[in-house]
């Protein structure tokens, strides 16, 4: 009889941590092998923890909402199916601190924050928290504070986007980057508070108010636009379209496609493939920003917005889109919405997309202004289909007639993309909607 410690596994590329959400075993409880034992939460997506053995729980080593890195010992379960092992030491949540992705930091960021945190010569005192205070820090976040010359009064004023709102590593790092864009960095020795530090009125609360908690999603959410608007330039260009041809193409194929397919077709998986033929023709789009450097993909991975139930929003991959026709794409955009709804997605699922589609037609929306998903560099919002008024042009004069029409909104980093690419590109979309061809038949 030994003991399997059952760690948190590898959740995808970039995932360094999990929220622990719900125990799905009891201390005592018998498991089968691949039995669900918990259920993590990462800023990409919900998923189980499976058991590789079968045997006894015997001991938990997280709590609910308890933030766990990858690699950390979860649960014991004790099994006749091995032998005995030596237990690994619990690790000390209070002395770790996640390495988080973030954008690169100006240079003079970089060799006043980083040269001293990893060096351990000369030693840095640790900033001591302000008396009276609640807030927990980790000692890397205090070691940043004291070497840049945040006080402790100062240290209270940065937002924290951890468990219980935390101050963490990316926080106080992206804190000092806004700092330093108003000015001077204060001197490091004398410890005074910053001229620059964030200052926030409350808002008023009267007793007929609501406070409703943010969900640990919408939290993730917020942090992650925050960090898109904050990090790309963001520049839109708009067009409109006719698809009035392409309207009526689908009216009369939409029925023989879901007899011989099984499978709905939407105008998602439409608009996808008209921009996967923009993408071929514009491929600085289909590309990522990596500090000076541009990363253009050679793979397209179409990330595509999908509303859930909760009203928050999920955004599943269809990987190497282009080697899809539209009968593939299709039943990607189905199986995937549909998975994304019943919370159903797999951590790689949610992860490599190269460029981002949202249909905000689908809530009745006429247009967008779309904020890019990171480290993406454009996303495409489509607005709803509507009937309009439109001059139509023929050889016998023009006339006034009824069409079908929507906009486009494409919103792109300005930082790599001028404003003819990111309006041409837009355009190009448009294009291959109106002159879609209406001879497929299935």
């Amino acid at each position: 009889m030994g003991k399997f410690m059952l760690k948190l596994p590898s959740m995808g590329e970039s995932v360094t941590e999990a929220t622990l959400t719900a125990w799905l075993k009891e201390v005592g409880d018998t498991i089968e092998i691949d039995d669900s034992v918990l259920e993590v939460a990462t800023d990409k997506v919900d998923s189980d923890v499976p058991s590789d053995v079968s045997g006894t729980l015997i001991e938990k080593r997280f709590n609910v909402n308890d933030v766990i890195q990858v690699g950390d010992v979860i649960a014991v379960i004790e099994s006749s199916a091995i032998d005995d092992v030596v237990e690994e030491p619990i690790p000390n949540p209070a002395t770790t601190e996640e390495e988080e992705e973030m954008p690169p930091l100006p240079e003079e960021i970089i060799s006043m924050v980083e040269a001293p945190v990893v060096a351990s010569k000369p030693e840095v005192t640790l900033l001591p928290t302000k008396q009276g205070s609640t807030r927990f820090y980790s000692p890397l976040v205090r070691n940043i504070a004291a070497t840049e010359g945040i006080s402790a009064e100062e240290l209270e004023t940065v937002p924290g986007t951890g468990e219980s709102s935390r101050v963490t590593k990316k926080d106080i790092l992206a804190y000092l980057k806004e700092r330093a864009k108003g000015g001077t960095l204060p001197n490091k020795t004398t410890n005074t508070p910053s001229q620059f530090a964030a200052v926030s009125t409350p808002p008023m609360v009267s007793g007929e108010d609501q406070i409703i908690e943010m969900s640990r999603m919408g939290k993730l959410i917020s942090a992650h636009m925050t960090e898109s608007k904050n990090t790309s330039v963001h520049v839109q260009s708009y067009v409109e379209a006719d698809v009035t041809d392409l309207w009526d193409w689908r009216e009369k194929t939409k029925g023989q496609f879901q007899e011989r397919e099984a499978e709905k077709l939407t105008f998602t998986p439409i608009f996808i493939s008209a921009i996967i033929h923009a993408l071929k023709e514009f491929p600085l789009l289909n590309s990522s920003l990596s500090g000076e450097q541009i990363i253009q993909k050679r793979n397209i991975n179409i990330g595509m917005a999908t509303a859930l139930g909760d009203g928050n929003l999920i955004v599943p991959v269809i990987k190497n889109a282009d080697h899809l026709n539209l009968v593939g794409l299709a039943k990607a955009v189905n199986d995937l919405s549909n998975r994304a709804r019943l919370n159903q997605l797999q951590p790689e699922e949610v992860q490599g997309g190269t460029y981002t589609v949202t249909n905000i037609g689908n809530f009745g929306s006429i247009t967008g202004t779309p904020i890019i998903n990171q480290p993406q560099v454009g996303i495409i919002a489509l607005g709803v289909i509507r009937k309009m008024p439109a001059v139509i042009e023929t050889a016998d004069g023009d006339f006034v007639g009824i069409r079908r029409k929507m906009i486009l909104s494409h919103s792109y980093d300005h930082r790599i993309i001028n404003g003819a690419m990111g309006g041409q590109f837009v355009k190009a979309v448009a294009n291959y909607l109106e002159q879609w061809d209406t001879s497929i038949t299935f």
